[in-house]
């Protein structure tokens, strides 16, 4: 080719990726922007799953406490439903020991009775079962069970007699007293 063929031939060019291309505009993403858009949803979910971890973890915890206070409540009610069961055999003895006659409160097997009756009222007392006081205590119907109201000047709402002795286990009644409770 000549030289004025070459001079006056327009040039041919097919635009590369970096050129501009009039009337478009082309974009190039910036890598950062992308990273730090997935790094704040990689947090978020994280913030997330954390979350539910900590609630997890509590709900577990509460759960465990839960179970250990009912298995010590399960423990001491069928504890409790054995002295339940116990109390008349201490009822029985109280009454025997009450009215024994003379001549066979002075025989050793009377004084081996005792001390049977002893040793269950000292059994009952290592599980934490006492006696409810009542005679000339202020009536409570948390505590006593009135069975009977009697005339009785200045007793008015005071147990003036214990039909049935009533118990605690612990601070719960176990049994409630039966008392007679004056009036007047």
């Amino acid at each position: 080719m000549s030289e004025e063929q070459m001079t006056t031939e327009p040039e041919t060019h097919s635009p590369s990726a970096g050129d501009v291309v009039e009337g478009s505009v082309e974009t190039i993403p910036d890598p950062t922007t992308e990273l730090e858009t997935r790094l704040a949803q990689a947090e978020a979910q994280a913030a997330e799953y954390k979350d539910q971890w900590l609630r997890a973890t509590a709900d577990y915890k509460n759960f465990k406490r839960r179970a250990d206070i009912e298995r010590g409540e399960l423990i001491r009610s069928a504890g409790a439903g054995l002295l339940l069961k116990i109390l008349p055999v201490v009822d029985d003895f109280d009454r025997a020991i009450a009215n024994i006659p003379p001549e066979v409160a002075e025989s050793p097997w009377w004084g081996g009775t005792q001390l049977i009756a002893q040793k269950l009222r000292t059994l009952l007392e290592s599980e934490g079962v006492k006696a409810i006081e009542t005679l000339g205590q202020d009536f409570d119907p948390n505590i006593h069970e009135a069975v009977l109201y009697e005339d009785a000047e200045g007793q008015d709402g005071k147990v003036i007699a214990e039909l049935q002795r009533g118990y605690r286990l612990r601070e719960r009644i176990l049994r409630p007293a039966m008392v007679k409770v004056g009036r007047g």
